[in-house]
């Protein structure tokens, strides 16, 4: 086989495989009440902290536009507050409440299971190869926009 090929065939099966792996994420965040956007910011601040709202689109692959909405979604609930800087009052941060700290210090280790269980198929060393080979791919069309 060829190398074009294959790398249209591999592309498929990341594609594919980025679907499956999706659909398990939103039915295991959907357990929680939460969407998969809301999981993403919240996972984001219950690991990293506090965070500007302008910066956590990037962290978490949103659009700049949908953030804000996200944000508000996740307020109502409960799960995030709005901060404004003493040093800066024209940034403001989301930050989990204790409700929101609570829900995710309690659901995210059965996440982190249920993701370990769908790469259960693979080797410690072909998950490690998989994932080594995705920051590689990553970094190259990232940086040469291969068009």
């Amino acid at each position: 086989m060829d190398r074009t090929k294959n790398a249209l065939n591999t592309f498929v099966g990341i594609h594919r495989t980025a679907d499956y792996l999706e659909q398990i994420v939103k039915n295991d965040v959907k357990r929680y009440g939460l969407n998969i956007t809301e999981f993403a910011v919240m996972e984001l601040l219950f690991h990293k902290g506090d965070q500007p709202i302008q910066r956590i689109g990037k962290k978490v692959l949103i659009a700049s536009s949908s953030i804000t909405y996200v944000v508000d979604k996740l307020e109502k609930k409960g799960y995030v507050k709005r901060l404004r800087l003493e040093k800066d009052r024209r940034v403001i941060y989301a930050s989990l409440t204790d409700e929101g700290h609570e829900l995710m210090a309690s659901v995210f280790p059965h996440h982190a299971e249920t993701l370990d269980n769908a790469f259960s198929v693979l080797t410690d060393e072909e998950l490690l190869n998989l994932q080594n080979a995705l920051k590689k791919l990553s970094r190259y069309t990232k940086t040469n926009k291969c068009s």
